[in-house]
């Protein structure tokens, strides 16, 4: 065989003719179609609007919470009792105990909060006359609101709201007794009929279905007035499910179609909105504040927005009365601020004003001179101190917009920064500087890392439209490259979220989020999510991004250690299923999926596959030690299952499905590759086993059912990302894929690109594609939302959440190059729909970089890039070859490896 060398002496930078741009032909409406941009620490949605344009903006450190402790330090009490409740199979019992003494503890304290809460609620109670006011001042709302009141400017509204409607009572529904229907409302409502207390009831999943006696009824019109108490989150009437009516009243025995509809457009008026805060297990990620600039620009023609992905810059363009307008928007790494850059074509008609705000009550704006404004605020139920600096330099043809931002975090333990003096710091740094000087800084970083990569996966027959409709049209057949945008995007997203010298790691969205009370509080899940974030980084040539990780696990590593004592009275550390900017530890939310030790064994699986890409030599001694810390937790953590006699793990869970449980196969998966990669005995730890069905059991017990399609597949971990499950054992694996098939093909934003990850491993191209369109379709239907992507691109879990982008983007690159089994193993699962295509930059495991190309479903190039040395063994289909290769070159081998 004869190969080409070719030596490598600089880092490799890619171009394609591919377009890299997400661009819509009108302003964002919504969050989920307006634009993100960010440098890791500072994020911004970008709407585009012609009369007023609006950037939401984050900043990682800005977050809910303080310093604490997190653990209970007498948990390790029960932990014999609840480990012999399971053993006894008395699940519910083990679980009211875990409940009651195993959790963590909450902020502010409970007990505290339950005395606090009821003397507001007193309070709010003792006054009831709005039920009968007149309402005339109030202000409006439409009603239902699914998303909480927030949405119908109220935004961080929590309290006692009055609201009040009229209806005519039909002449048939006289001198009867009526049901009144209003649908879902959080939290607790008081409902009034003519200024009589008709019904109340609590829960945000409860049907509020009240009797009104027919003597409380009026001739002619009556007054339906609601007092509704919201004590944290979403507040309000949030409707029905569907297109059913949300508000109805009709008899008893009287069809619904028949009843009455009341009205949607309700009067409300503020009590309260100082409920005292209730106490969480973990910390929140909040929203920093909103930019708007207001310009007198009305009727644009040619309207364009995009980003452009090869940038990292978005941009806003229109004409409006013949003249020209152009924003371009970037946040810098160099620069450490976002920056906007405004130009028009006619001088003198570039008019406009910004404004900053935010969600946040405790704040204060400050004018600084013409050009300058400050704002100050502190986070909602905490103690982070957040300050944003606002310059703006006018020119008769174009302006520049810069935004420096800080928060007081220094560390999860400290929160004693100067924001104030290091935001102004960072503007008098760069606010005299051009725009195309700060531009230019920003490509320069930003490129080293995005060109390291490209992907084109067949040509699109639908060209020119745009992204919006683009999701709507797309199939593989008619727009094959749309996956090349998708896997394009998921990689500038990691960039913009989680870089080198990023303070915090890609949460749960990414770096954006609006919300004072996100989904799930948009923190760190460990039982897939915070990883999920991160199977690409490797693979799509952005190991580089992961250094936020890594720093995380290591003060997780630390803070984890008194978790470990408390609950476990074991050395070493542990994480359960979440954590925060505090680096909470502890079991948090309930103890039926709440009690899941795994999560830092799970996120060491990050350290181990970084080795096995770089090879590295400097890397293992910083950070092996916290793989061989968490190991050591598991040797004192394991115990001997009575019934079986192997190691098992308990209490724990199969995260979120299941209850709490001994022996779940998904733990055993993880502890026996962290034992493997310790070089520690895993011969006693309870095996994978195939059950009555063929299928590969989730639980020791031998109980699942194959009904199920339950969104979590926890016990593929072993196939993927895991390698516990491999083809060397082919009953095991196809077990797997039979749970697989069980479990269907539907599911969440994140599940569904763990299901392609999987059909990938099992070397089904076609079927892991099927599902990877499912995740590429429309996820707004005339239904509601399901899994897929929004008109951004973000994924749908639904809401939002960023993993299901990085965990898919990580599937397509499983389909194209596999490695986990000391062989590169070239287009596994290559779908017939993509016959034709090329990936340059693409990692393997072992320190090689490669590019492929394949056409007509055939495999056509490989070039290898040696980044360590040493033998290189491929496989493609039947054919396998092995070279010997030194650091620094590159190979060149045709379809038949040679």
């Amino acid at each position: 065989m004869k190969r080409l060398i070719i030596y490598v002496f600089a880092s490799l930078a890619f171009t394609t003719t591919q377009a890299q741009k997400l661009w819509y032909t009108r302003p964002a409406q919504t969050w989920t179609e307006a634009l993100p941009i960010g440098n890791g620490n500072l994020g911004a949605m970008i709407y585009g609007g012609v009369g007023e344009d609006h950037l939401q903006l984050n900043e990682s450190t800005f977050w809910t919470g303080r310093p604490r402790s997190y653990q209970r330090e007498d948990a390790h009490l029960y932990l014999d009792s609840i480990r012999n409740l399971l053993f006894e199979n008395k699940q519910a019992a083990a679980e009211a105990l875990a409940q009651a003494h195993f959790m963590g503890k909450k902020d502010p304290d409970e007990n505290e909060y339950t005395n606090r809460k009821a003397a507001w609620l007193r309070e709010m109670r003792n006054d009831t006359s709005s039920a009968t006011a007149n309402p005339i001042k109030w202000s409006i709302m439409q009603l239902p609101t699914p998303n909480g009141w927030e949405v119908s400017d109220l935004p961080g509204i929590d309290g006692a709201l009055w609201f009040q409607t009229e209806f005519d009572l039909p002449e048939a529904f006289s001198n009867k007794s009526l049901w009144l229907d209003l649908g879902r409302i959080r939290d607790l409502d008081y409902t009034y009929i003519n200024g009589h207390l008709i019904g109340t009831a609590e829960g945000i999943s409860t049907k509020r279905h009240y009797l009104i006696p027919a003597n409380v009824l009026q001739k002619g019109k009556n007054k339906l007035s609601v007092q509704v108490i919201n004590f944290d989150d979403k507040g309000g009437f949030t409707g029905l499910k569907g297109d059913k009516p949300p508000f109805i009243l009709y008899p008893e025995g009287t069809p619904i179609d028949q009843a009455l509809h009341l009205p949607t457009t309700w009067r409300y008026k503020i009590q309260n909105i100082n409920p005292p805060p209730l106490p969480k297990y973990e910390a929140e990620y909040q929203p920093f504040g909103d930019l708007f600039l207001q310009f007198d620009q009305t009727q644009p023609e040619n309207y364009r927005r995009e980003l452009d992905l090869s940038t990292a810059l978005s941009k806003t363009e229109y004409t409006t009365n013949g003249i020209h307008y152009t924003r371009e928007y970037l946040i810098s790494t160099p620069d450490k601020a976002l920056i906007i850059h405004l130009t028009t074509d006619k001088p003198g008609t570039l008019n406009f004003k910004a404004a900053l705000k935010t969600p946040q009550r405790n704040f204060q704006i400050k004018q600084i001179g013409a050009q300058t404004t400050e704002l100050l605020e502190q986070a909602k139920d905490g103690v982070v101190k957040g300050v944003a600096i606002l310059h703006v330099e006018k020119k008769p043809t174009e302006a520049t917009i810069i935004l420096t931002a800080a928060t007081s975090f220094v560390n999860y333990h400290d929160v004693s920064a100067d924001p104030e003096a290091v935001a102004k710091a960072k503007m008098q740094a760069i606010k005299n500087r051009s725009w195309e000087s700060l531009k230019s800084a920003h490509l320069a970083e930003y490129q080293k890392l995005f060109n390291t990569f490209a992907i084109k996966l067949g040509n699109t027959k639908t060209p020119g439209i745009p992204t919006d409709q683009r999701i709507i049209q797309y199939t593989p057949e008619k727009d094959p490259d749309f996956i090349s945008l998708y896997v394009q995007y998921a990689r500038y997203l990691m960039i913009a979220s989680s870089r080198p010298g990023s303070a915090m790691p890609a949460n749960l969205q990414g770096l954006w989020n609006e919300d004072l009370s996100p989904p799930w509080g948009s923190k760190y899940t460990t039982n897939i999510n915070l990883e999920m974030n991160y199977w690409p980084a490797e693979a799509l040539n952005l190991a580089a991004c992961e250094q936020p990780l890594f720093n995380l696990i290591k003060n997780l590593s630390v803070a984890g250690q008194a978790t470990a004592k408390a609950y476990y009275n074991a050395p070493g550390w542990v994480l359960h299923h979440n954590t925060d900017l505090w680096c909470g530890t502890a079991p948090i939310n309930a103890s039926n999926h709440g009690i899941w030790p795994t999560g830092g064994a799970w996120l060491c699986e990050a350290i181990w596959q970084h080795w096995l890409y770089s090879r590295d030599t400097a890397f293992p001694r910083k950070y092996f030690p916290i793989m061989r810390q968490s190991a050591e937790f598991f040797r004192n953590f394991l115990i001997k299952d009575p019934h079986t006699g192997y190691l098992i793990s308990t209490p724990s869970a199969s995260p979120e499905h299941g209850g709490l449980v001994a022996g779940p196969t998904m733990d055993h998966q993880i502890i026996r590759e962290l034992f493997h990669h310790c070089n520690i005995d895993a011969s006693r730890i309870a095996p994978n086993k195939i059950g009555r069905y063929g299928q590969l059991q989730e639980w020791l017990e031998d109980k699942d059912d194959t009904t199920d399609t339950h969104r979590h597949i926890s016990h593929l971990w072993g196939v993927y990302p895991g390698t516990d499950i491999t083809w060397k054992d082919s009953a095991m694996m196809l077990a797997a894929r039979r749970s697989l098939l069980y479990r269907g093909d539907e599911g969440t934003g994140w599940s569904l690109a763990w299901k392609v990850n999987c059909w990938a491993r099992f070397h089904d191209g076609d079927h892991a594609l099927k599902l990877l369109n499912k995740l590429l379709s429309n996820a707004v239907g005339a239904t509601g939302e399901h899994g897929g992507v929004y008109p951004n691109l973000f994924d749908a879990h639904p809401p939002f959440q960023i993993d299901g982008n990085f965990g898919g983007a990580a599937g397509v690159a499983e389909m194209l190059l596999q490695s986990q089994d000391g062989v590169l193993d070239i287009l596994p699962a290559l779908p017939s729909a993509l016959p034709d295509g090329n990936v340059k930059g693409i990692k393997a495991r072992g320190g090689f970089t490669l590019d492929i190309q394949w056409q007509n479903g055939s495999l056509k190039t490989i070039t290898i890039t040696s980044h360590s040395g040493g033998p290189c063994t491929l496989r493609y289909h039947d054919k396998k070859a092995t070279i010997s290769t030194f650091a620094g070159k590159t190979y060149h081998l045709n379809g038949n490896l040679e």
